[in-house]
């Protein structure tokens, strides 16, 4: 990204908060004038000491000089509350916004993406990086014009007291500058690396966080912390040498700066000796030599902070310049295009479709589904089953050579994203609960739905019965990721919350899995008793949750073997009727064909 463009985002980010940035500038250099005048006073006094009776000048001016000092310290202490005040709301407004616009974007970018990047690298550089660049806004990006407030105005009194002094001081300025600029380059790249170091830092506990159980059942925690300790050591390495790098800028900033004040000070003291400044001027001069001398040596810090929010800005962008998902309106989608899609039959056309360029996944699927259908999909592992399901649900893009989905005729891609998942409701097969309540876990699809419609969908689910088992019924606080229920609870639990929202499509990605088979017969039955002219479509690798289908799917290796009723499959003597020979029971298959 160009630095046009960089200060345009970067200005996007203000929005809101650019009043008070500007009140804050404006407010430092106030301060900045006001602070100047101090040494101004100083130098008044005491050439007046010097160069008349000085105790009649004190008995007489003295409350003058106080006055002028207090008035000059309550302006300029104003005026220093109002900077810090505004670059506080301007500096956290900042924060805010590129939170919400970091987060509202990693909610819009396609799974593709999620697939390429990992999860803790993508946390870090939406809170650490995002603190990261607060901490400049807040502390360095007021000191850069504060910096240039002081120079110009401490250098414009000096001017106007020796301007042979003056240029004398100008001297090391450059030298500083340079140096600094030089430390700048080498730091910058050192923190890019440290960034990255960080983000797999991340990874590596986000990762140890979530599969805490795995580690732990296959007693993996001597390894993972060797993994930790390593990543761990190479990220302290990476600081260390930011630090002697840092160390060795300053101790060379302090001997240049050193060099500056004596020089000016030895200069300055020949200056008044000989009668070409006066004392009072003298100290007025080393005064703003010094107050000019530190900003400058400061440089340093500004542009290490500066390169450090500059890659955590452009690991932020990275995020920010990768394309969303398409959210806009393609066509007008009015009430007779709506109308047009309520039959919600669904086709697959001819459709190809691989992950990457080298496997394919799905080969030449050719398939309907009426509405009102039951339809199942049997498969082994890899076979694309959940595929399917995510191109339906535009999960993953569908290229435009390879096919096509369409429901109610009109191919998704044509259909707005919003419209279409509001319409397919989805239970996969590793369903997400969040560290809420169950009733807010159900809820999470009708945020507004009553209490009253919360427990209908939970007992088609078959879940109202151990809900209210619980001392706090739907209360009750799910754990993190629902660990503190089991697996079977889990998946009803998330098939409530997807029959709450009463979509005309309804997908079970084998979330039937982790329940038993009275449970699940259960659950059927009250699915069919519901349904209206709902279509179901259920992924399964149990035969007994798909045999009542209208239509049953068997792919195999991303092809589609065989199709039709349980009947008609059971007589092909194919793959369905291997499994199911597999899976029954001399009594079970008795039991089913009476």
């Amino acid at each position: 990204m160009n630095k046009h463009r960089r200060m345009n985002l970067i200005l996007r980010f203000f929005k809101g908060s650019k009043r008070f940035f500007i009140i804050a500038v404006l407010a430092s250099l106030a301060t900045t004038i006001l602070n100047a005048l101090i040494p101004q006073i100083f130098r008044f006094t005491i050439d007046s000491v010097l160069g008349g009776d000085g105790y009649k000048y004190l008995a007489s001016h003295l409350w003058v000089m106080s006055l002028l000092l207090i008035g000059v310290a309550l302006l300029s202490g104003g005026a220093l509350f109002l900077t810090r005040t505004c670059t506080a709301k301007s500096g956290e407004n900042f924060a805010k916004n590129l939170r919400d616009a970091l987060f509202s974007h990693v909610q819009r970018l396609p799974m593709k993406w999620h697939d390429r990047h990992q999860t803790g690298d993508i946390i870090q550089r939406c809170t650490s990086d995002v603190e990261v660049i607060r901490n400049f806004v807040l502390t360095q990006f007021l000191e850069v014009f504060r910096t240039v407030f002081i120079v110009v105005v401490s250098f414009g009194m000096m001017l106007s007291m020796n301007v042979k002094l003056s240029l004398l001081t100008l001297i090391f300025v450059p030298i500083v500058v340079l140096y600094s600029t030089i430390f700048y380059r080498l730091i910058a790249k050192r923190f890019t690396i440290a960034d990255e170091a960080e983000g797999e830092l991340s990874t590596v506990v986000q990762e140890n966080a979530t599969g805490v159980r795995v580690v732990r059942a296959f007693g993996r925690e001597k390894f993972e912390m060797e993994r930790f300790r390593e990543k761990n050591e190479g990220f302290a390495r990476l600081w260390i040498r930011l630090g002697t790098l840092s160390g060795l800028y300053w101790g060379i900033g302090d001997l240049i700066t050193g060099l500056q004040v004596v020089t000016v000070i030895v200069a300055g003291a020949i200056e008044a000796v000989s009668g070409s400044i006066t004392v009072g001027e003298f100290i007025a001069f080393a005064s703003y030599n010094t107050t000019l001398v530190w900003p400058v040596r400061g440089l340093g810090r500004i542009l290490s902070d500066m390169s450090k929010a500059g890659v955590s800005f452009e690991r932020m962008e990275y995020i920010l310049n990768a394309k969303e998902e398409d959210y806009s309106e393609k066509e007008i989608y009015n009430k007779e295009v709506r109308r047009e899609t309520e039959n919600h039959e669904i086709a697959f056309s001819h459709v190809n479709f691989a992950y990457d360029t080298e496997k394919q996944v799905l080969k030449d699927v050719d398939f309907i589904i009426p509405q009102g259908s039951v339809f199942g999909i049997l498969g082994g592992t890899g076979s694309g089953k959940s595929t399917i399901i995510q191109l339906l649900n535009r999960l993953y893009e569908l290229g435009d050579e390879d096919g096509k989905v369409t429901v109610g005729g009109r191919n998704v891609k044509k259909v707005p994203l919003e419209w279409l998942r509001k319409n397919v409701g989805m239970v996969l097969q590793e369903p997400f609960l969040y560290s809420r309540t169950i009733r807010e876990n159900i809820a999470a699809s009708v945020p507004g739905a009553t209490m009253e419609e919360i427990r209908e969908a939970a007992k088609i689910a078959c879940v109202d019965e151990a809900i209210m088992n619980f001392v706090d019924g739907y209360d009750t606080l799910v754990g993190e990721r629902g660990v503190t229920l089991s697996g079977g609870q889990r998946q009803r639990i998330a098939i409530a919350r997807m029959l709450l929202q009463k979509t005309p499509i309804m997908v079970f990605d084998d979330s039937l899995s982790a329940v038993d088979s009275e449970t699940d017969s259960r659950i059927r039955k009250a699915l069919l008793q519901n349904r209206k002219q709902t279509t179901i479509i259920l992924i399964s690798h149990r035969i007994t949750t798909l045999m009542n289908a209208d239509q049953i799917m068997v792919l195999h290796q991303g092809r589609i073997e065989e199709l039709g009723t349980h009947k008609e499959l059971i007589g092909q003597q194919g793959i369905y009727r291997r499994i199911y020979d597999i899976q029954m029971s001399q009594d079970d298959r008795m039991q089913v064909e009476e």
